[in-house]
């Protein structure tokens, strides 16, 4: 039911896959979003018409096309019939979406809550029995620790049993800089506060919360349901939970998708000369797992197309 980390898995995909000279396109269903059917994202757009994940995928790569509609396969045959002609389409989400056989599959699987450990909703978070992993062509363990031991990785490839066909590898998180929000003004750097308000709206947000303890001395934090779209009450109810702690150094923290929900003029207006940053995040691979993994794409996709190195 979503928080694998599939967004910063398809951002790694982008990016080994853009020096390449490919003509990419992403493809979401758009969750969140208040428009409907097929369309392609333009740089004006917001999260509200086109979803906080393809926002996100258009604020940082200028050179592929995201495309956004609720069948995939209605979406991969619009792409397909349009310019410029795609070499790669990467889908997120997309696992249960059974009306498109992908050339290649993906499945990832959160560290702490394993596919083999969970249950059909709504005893648990699966949406499909997890038998049907044996589809997957390449299965990650997402949000490792930043060192995975010998015997754990071991014990996790005993406890997943990978079938022949089936490569498994390993990822965590790493996050970059806090950056102000767009549109807000942050007049100090992020390492210069000492406490912190901390919200979201995704699905699993111990990672996010566990970095940010090392950053601070004290922390509080407000959740909101996944994909949420913020009302002006809610940047209220943030705002006065940010006076409400005691000290002058102080800010407000978010994620980078929570980040392009709040582009918004309505929203931005509430919140100028509020300190307020996003964390951006990216996927790194334990122990050589990123060259074998780059070279299954890398191979895939060359079986495609001519002249990748």
């Amino acid at each position: 039911m979503g928080g694998t980390g599939k967004t910063p898995h398809i951002e790694y995909l982008i990016r080994l896959l853009e020096p390449k000279k490919l003509k990419i396109a992403t493809l979401s269903r758009g969750y969140g979003r208040r428009t409907r059917g097929y369309r392609i994202a333009e740089a004006s757009d917001n999260a509200e018409i086109i979803g906080d994940e393809p926002m996100q995928y258009v604020s940082k790569f200028r050179n592929i096309t995201v495309a956004v509609a609720e069948s995939r396969r209605e979406g991969i045959e619009k792409l397909l019939k349009g310019t410029p002609r795609f070499d790669v389409i990467l889908m997120d989400d997309a696992f249960q979406h059974r009306w498109v056989k992908p050339g290649l599959s993906i499945l990832l699987t959160d560290f702490h809550n394993l596919y083999t450990e969970d249950h059909l909703i709504p005893s648990g978070t699966l949406r499909e029995h997890a038998s049907s992993s044996t589809r997957a062509d390449i299965i990650i363990v997402t949000k490792s620790g930043r060192v995975l031991s010998p015997i754990t990785r071991r014990n996790l490839t005993d406890q997943l049993a990978p079938a022949a066909h089936q490569r498994l590898y390993f990822s965590y998180i790493t996050y970059d800089k806090l950056k102000p929000l767009p549109g807000v003004n942050c007049p100090k750097p992020a390492d210069c506060y000492s406490s912190l308000l901390v919200f979201s709206g995704i699905a699993n947000t111990y990672p996010f919360k566990y970095y940010l303890t090392k950053l601070c001395s004290h922390m509080e934090s407000l959740n909101f349901p996944d994909h949420h779209r913020y009302s002006l009450q809610d940047i209220n109810g943030i705002l006065k939970k940010y006076d409400d702690i005691f000290t002058k150094n102080k800010a407000i923290v978010t994620t980078e998708k929570d980040a392009m929900r709040l582009q918004r003029p309505e929203i931005l207006n509430l919140l100028k000369g509020i300190p307020i940053y996003y964390l951006p995040i990216k996927i790194a691979f334990h122990n050589g797992d990123g060259e074998a993994f780059n070279q299954d794409v890398l191979s895939f996709v060359s079986k495609y197309r001519r002249g990748i190195d």
